[in-house]
C-alpha cells in the first residue's frame, strides 16, 4: 500500500478506474515489487531478467543519483501498477540514433502483470494517457520518444494505439560502465507530440 507521506509528482483521475498517483521510485522499499515484475518472462525486454532483488535495488539506487534519468512508481488507489522511467534523450544512447529536438523527453514503461492493480480492458490506454499528461503537460515537454525492442510488438502496438508515430529502426550501442551495463539493442523509435496527444 501507499505511503501517505509519499512525494507525489502527479495525481490524476483515470476515468472508470480510479486515482493514479505517480511518485519517485524508492530503490529499497520498492525493490521487491519491481523485482517480481521484471523477473517474469513477459518482461524480458525490460532487461532485468535474472537479477536478484538486491541488484534491482542497486540499479534504481544508481538511477536516483542521476540528474538526467528518473524512475517513478505509478499507483492506482494506493496499489503499484507500473514503473515509469523518464530520461533526457540528449544524455542517453538513444540520442546517438535520432535528431533530438528541444523539449524531447524519453520514456520507458513497465506495466504490472495482468490481474494486478488496474489490469482491466482499457486500463493500459488510460494509464498511458496519465503518463502522457504528466510528461507532456506536467513537465512542459513538446515530444515523447520511446525505444521499444523491435521484437516487442505488443509494446509498439500499445504506443501506436496511443497516437505515437512510428519512427526508424535503430541500433542502440552497448554501454559497459562500472555502474551500468546495457547490451546492444535493436529498437523501433516512436514519437508522440504534445499537440497530437492534447489537441487544441
Amino acid at each position: 500500500m501507499t505511503d501517505a507521506n509519499a512525494p507525489y509528482v502527479h495525481v490524476q483521475e483515470a476515468e472508470g478506474f480510479g486515482t493514479v498517483r505517480i511518485r519517485p521510485l524508492d530503490a529499497e522499499a520498492d525493490a521487491a515489487v519491481v523485482h517480481g515484475w521484471v523477473s517474469e518472462e513477459r518482461a524480458v525486454f525490460w532487461g532485468m531478467n535474472g537479477l536478484t532483488e538486491d541488484q534491482v535495488a542497486d540499479v534504481y539506487a544508481h538511477m536516483a543519483g542521476l540528474d538526467t534519468h528518473h524512475a517513478f512508481l505509478a499507483e492506482l488507489d494506493g496499489e503499484p501498477v507500473a514503473v515509469l522511467q523518464t530520461y533526457e534523450p540528449s544524455q542517453d544512447r538513444v540520442g546517438e540514433c535520432y535528431e533530438v529536438e528541444p523539449g524531447d523527453i524519453g520514456v520507458h514503461v513497465l506495466l504490472a502483470p495482468a490481474g494486478e492493480g488496474g489490469a482491466r480492458p482499457g486500463w493500459s490506454s488510460a494509464l498511458m494517457g496519465v503518463f502522457a499528461s504528466y510528461v507532456l503537460v506536467g513537465r512542459d515537454r513538446r515530444r515523447v520518444v520511446v525505444d521499444p525492442d523491435v521484437r516487442n510488438e505488443k509494446a509498439l502496438a500499445r504506443f501506436l494505439r496511443q497516437g505515437f508515430e512510428a519512427g526508424p529502426v535503430v541500433t542502440l550501442p552497448e554501454i559497459d560502465l562500472p555502474d551500468v551495463y546495457l547490451p546492444e539493442k535493436t529498437a523501433r523509435l516512436a514519437f508522440l507530440r504534445r499537440e497530437v496527444a492534447f489537441p487544441g
